[in-house]
């Protein structure tokens, strides 16, 4: 599984987004300066934000986006699942029934990419922007040793 840069900008915007929840609206030009990503590519990740009622608009002078729900109410897991579809490691796991492979029942590996994926949700749905606004990840040392 690897996250796309659609999926990480949206979850940079949301950050951003939660960082400023109590300053009412923020300007598209203002997150992508501050994230240093392309104003062009985050106009591409609003509508999926909006159509999901992540996001309040307001147009005009004052006008911009803003979180519809509290910081702490956002789990990574579901804003990555949003801009990712499915985050599971091969597809004979993934939640959508087609992807589903006739071998499951057969297959010695099966389970291993079934708990994984599990491992991978359960970690991302444990994690919300508050979390990561307050710096609350904390690195233990193997994260820092390479693979």
């Amino acid at each position: 599984m690897k996250i796309s840069t659609r999926g990480r900008y949206a979850l940079r915007m949301m950050v951003e987004l939660a960082r400023t929840q109590g300053d009412g609206y923020v300007s598209l030009t203002d997150i992508a300066t501050k994230q240093g990503i392309s104003k062009k590519y985050l106009e591409q990740i609003i509508p999926l934000l909006s159509r999901e009622n992540y996001l309040q608009t307001a147009r005009g002078l004052k006008g911009g986006y803003r979180l519809s729900r509290t910081p702490a109410e956002y789990k990574v897991g579901e804003v990555l699942r949003l801009t990712e579809g499915s985050l599971a490691p091969v597809t004979c796991v993934c939640p959508d029934a087609s992807c589903f492979c006739d071998k499951c029942n057969e297959c010695p590996t099966y389970p291993l990419w079934k708990k994984l994926s599990r491992i991978v949700s359960d970690y991302l749905d444990s994690v919300t922007l508050e979390d990561l606004v307050e710096n609350r990840i904390e690195l233990d040392s193997m994260d820092d040793a390479k693979l």
